[in-house]
Formats: structure tokens, C-alpha cells, sequence
């Protein structure tokens, strides 16, 4: 059986298992790819619950000592607070105010990019360009707001190129 179908077939058999099946099938799945197994316990203040063990993929890297290392979310907050700070030098913002811009930022980029990728599609194109990025735009935000990000989109991308 090819591994990804073997993979795959785990995996929609760990779905439908109980916890504790769950965790034969994280085992199984582990040495199907061949990685090592990690198991911990949970924490001292959940140990008198007879919670079954939890188990921990972890892959090997070349060159390092076997740390974890933390996953890197890609995220805008970083630019949301430049922006802040040029429109209003002496006002800050909560993390939470935050997640919430961060989101928003997230769910319009996704949304312009799907429909600029439904217009590249429309006219049998491959690549989406500046144009599909701008006429989407157009169809997705309101009145004065599209005016201003076409005109800033615009002056992004002469800066871009020249």
C-alpha cells in the first residue's frame, strides 16, 4: 500500500475511534512515517484522573540538539502598529484589539485573493496580476474606501517596480 493512501486510511480511522483508540492509532500513524515517539503524562494536577497518556510526534533535525521549536505564525500586528503609530503617535493597543485587526486583515486578504483568483479564471488567465488584485478591489470594497486603496495599491506597486 502506498504510503500516503496508508496515511490517509489512519488517519480517517483515528477520527472515528475513542480517546484511547486515538492514541494506538497517533502510534500507528507515527510508525507508518517513522518517526520517534514522545510520551509524557499530563500535568501533576490532573494526575489523580486516570487520563490516558498523550502521545507527542516529534521530528528530528540536522545540526540541533533535538529542541522543539516554537511554530512561527505569520501574522500583520507588526505593520497594524506602524500604521497606528503614524496616524496616531500617542495611542496604543490592547493584544486583543490586536487578534481582532489581525483577523480582519487575514479575512480581506482572503477575500480579495479569492476573488482576483475568480477573475483570473473568468478571463482563462494563469497568473494573477496587479489588474485582477485591482478589479477585485473595486468589486469588494465601498465607494470612497475603494478609491483610496486602489490609488494606495497603485502607489505600491510604481514603488514596486521603479
Amino acid at each position: 500500500m502506498a504510503p500516503k493512501v496508508a496515511l490517509k486510511k489512519l488517519a480517517a480511522e483515528r477520527k472515528a475511534r475513542s480517546t484511547e483508540a486515538k492514541i494506538e492509532m497517533e502510534r500507528k500513524l507515527a510508525e507508518a512515517v517513522k518517526l520517534p515517539i514522545v510520551t509524557h503524562k499530563p500535568p501533576s494536577s490532573q494526575a489523580h484522573k486516570e487520563a490516558p497518556t498523550h502521545v507527542e510526534l516529534q521530528v528530528e533535525r540536522k545540526g540541533s540538539n533535538n529542541k522543539k521549536r516554537k511554530m512561527s505564525r505569520e501574522s500583520y500586528k507588526f505593520y497594524i502598529f506602524k500604521v497606528l503609530k503614524q496616524v496616531h503617535h500617542d495611542v496604543g493597543i490592547s493584544n486583543k484589539a490586536m487578534l481582532i485587526m489581525d483577523n480582519l486583515v487575514n479575512d480581506i486578504f482572503d477575500k480579495l485573493s479569492s476573488e482576483a483568483c475568480k477573475l483570473a479564471k473568468y478571463a482563462k488567465k494563469n497568473t494573477v496580476t496587479s489588474r485582477e488584485i485591482q478589479a477585485a478591489a473595486k468589486l469588494m470594497i465601498p465607494g470612497e474606501l475603494c478609491k483610496h486603496a486602489v490609488c494606495e495599491g497603485t502607489k505600491a506597486v510604481a514603488k514596486f517596480i521603479g
